[in-house]
């Protein structure tokens, strides 16, 4: 199946040229659709089994559907592949040289037939009903379509959009694609009834959407193209909101994906035939090292812990640690605002929350991280992974969890920079009962060191050099920038400079920062991550009525798509050669 024949998509460059294949021909397509899909991630990454089990529906949609007046909404997008090919980017899936050339989610950038740029869960169904109410306003015609996972339907705002979906008077059509698995798998009530509704083929009494008002249609086979042509064209130009329910196959065509569904939600490359990783094991990971501890804690019983996720349990390891103690362990499915709220009620009772968040999603949650743990200091900690300036989808930079944080009174957000910090900020912090904490994962492979631990309560920065004139506190994974840049200005300046491991992002150390003020000239921060609202501007606010000079280093606020990390760090200043060239510039 994955030898590439491209006999019938060699003829396919827009919705226009799939209106005129008959079904063998189609058929075909689908098959071809899976083999460029395939041929592409397997040698750069990216996701699989969303785009293989969506074929056979992209393109019954553009062969029925008139793209771009009818308009559809992809959720996430990470099921896009099989659009975008049909819409004249299939050069992002045929040649090599071009596989960066089209994004891994959509944008209105790239194509009449795409809408937004979208790349986080659960938003498909809101855009469309604001796209469907200004459709109505001036007085246009067309279909409005928002396609949404039934592991996206766990999100708040899916709920909120569906609610308010349900009161429009006029055409809109919900394709719910249920392949009965998130990233992971599905986790609450809701897909007990999906489930009934799946084994009674549409006809459950128990239909959560027939509740909200909606017209509801159920489709078994969503990986038969005939049926699916079939249902689209009954439902196109409905005048009301309908959910059509479409049961599909994540991974569809090829085995491998089928199998290992969560494996292959997103793979980096990989071998087409064996499905082994071509890039080398990971040995011990940070990841690896606080799983181990916690299972340890839990062992010795020493207090009730609690691990929380939001659907993403792979990103840190936890399927160890559910392996080990199953009834310490939640997941709440794509719901990151429930997972800090949960966490709230939990603390308030004695129990010791752990929430895990990828720094990209933790955004959604700001006003529970505010409302429901900041203002009632309850002693939550927090594991925050992925904070990192990166060369990733504009949709997923996490380079925004420190001002995101550090705008939070009451926070506090530790920088471990080896093995032993990271422990030993964690041991504190499951320890202390003054309001939530917060650790930034570090970047990178793990680093061992013998460093010095004071009391994080009232944090000290860690003076790792003495010198003069120069000093730089390197923030988390930096602080290996630092070390270069410190030597650096030894060899080529013969300054010796001090260098500081800050160690909290939020909590200043008054006293080192007054002493750096007597005998030093220029105070440069480093920090991965931006610099608006970062650790560098409060230190810059710091010294802003002194003589001392401050220089802070990091990414700029701005977002960035797809572009090379080393192209940021040279267009931020984040090498040590440039580092030390705007030192001696500014001493100078």
């Amino acid at each position: 199946m994955h030898t590439l024949q491209t006999t019938i998509i060699d003829n396919v460059n827009s919705p226009a040229d799939v209106k005129t294949l008959n079904l063998v021909e189609m058929e075909q397509l689908a098959g071809e659709i899976r083999s460029l899909v395939l041929n592409k991630v397997s040698q750069v990454s990216g996701h699989v089994g969303p785009n293989l089990g969506v074929a056979e529906l992209t393109i019954a949609f553009h062969h029925v559907f008139d793209s771009p007046k009818d308009k559809i909404v992809w959720d996430v997008s990470h099921q896009s592949y099989p659009h975008k090919i049909l819409t004249g980017r299939k050069h992002g899936f045929v040649d090599k040289e071009n596989f960066h050339s089209v994004t891994g989610y959509t944008s209105q950038y790239e194509s009449e037939h795409d809408f937004f740029t979208v790349g986080h869960t659960s938003t498909s169904i809101s855009l469309a009903v604001g796209m469907a109410k200004a459709r109505d306003l001036k007085k246009e015609t067309g279909n409005v379509v928002a396609l949404i996972g039934d592991g996206s339907l766990s999100g708040g705002l899916a709920f909120e959009g569906l609610n308010n979906a349900a009161e429009l008077n006029s055409n809109l059509i919900i394709i719910l694609n249920d392949n009965e698995m998130s990233i992971d798998e599905n986790f609450g009530g809701l897909y007990r009834s999906l489930a009934e509704l799946r084994a009674t083929n549409g006809e459950a009494s128990n239909n959560p959407f027939k509740a909200l008002g909606f017209d509801y249609r159920y489709l078994e086979e969503g990986n038969d193209l005939t049926k699916m042509i079939e249902t689209f064209r009954e439902v196109k130009d409905i005048a009301h909101p309908i959910v059509l329910h479409v049961h599909t196959e994540k991974g569809h065509g090829y085995e491998k994906a089928t199998q290992e569904k969560t494996n292959y939600h997103w793979r980096s490359p990989f071998n087409l035939e064996t499905g082994e990783s071509l890039r080398p094991a990971a040995g011990e990971s940070y990841n690896s090292i606080i799983m181990d501890h916690l299972i340890k804690k839990v062992n010795e019983d020493e207090m009730k812990l609690a691990a929380i996720n939001a659907a993403i349990p792979g990103l840190f390891g936890l399927n160890a640690f559910q392996a080990a103690h199953p009834e310490h362990y939640f997941d709440v499915g794509i719901a990151e605002g429930h997972s800090i709220t949960f966490a709230a009620g939990l603390a308030s009772q004695g129990v010791k929350p752990v929430v895990f968040h990828s720094s990209t999603f933790l955004q959604r949650a700001y006003d529970q991280l505010s409302h429901d743990l900041a203002i009632n200091e309850l002693p939550a900690v927090l594991i925050i992974g992925g904070g990192n300036i990166s060369g990733g989808a504009v949709t997923h930079l996490g380079l925004f969890d420190i001002p995101l944080i550090k705008s939070i009174p009451n926070f506090n957000y530790l920088a471990p920079t080896s093995k032993e910090e990271l422990l030993a900020m964690l041991d504190w912090a499951l320890q202390q009962e003054n309001g939530p904490i917060a650790i930034r994962l570090p970047n990178g492979p793990v680093i061992s060191r013998k460093n010095k631990f004071a009391d994080f309560q009232s944090p000290t920065y860690e003076i790792l050099r003495k010198g003069n004139r120069v000093a730089v506190l390197a923030l988390g994974s930096f602080l290996s920038l630092g070390e270069q840049v410190a030597e650096q200005m030894k060899a080529i300046a013969g300054e010796d400079i001090t260098l500081i491991n800050p160690r909290s992002i939020t909590a200043l150390d008054v006293k080192t920062l007054k002493e750096l003020e007597t005998n030093h000239d220029l105070i440069v921060t480093l920090e991965d991550g931006s610099l608006a609202g970062g650790f560098g501007e409060q230190i810059a606010s710091f010294y802003g009525a002194s003589a001392v000079k401050v220089l802070n280093f990091g990414a700029k606020k701005e977002f960035t798509d797809n572009v090379p990390l080393e192209t940021l760090y040279e267009q931020f200043h984040l090498t040590p050669e440039l580092i030390v060239r705007d030192i001696l510039d500014t001493l100078a």
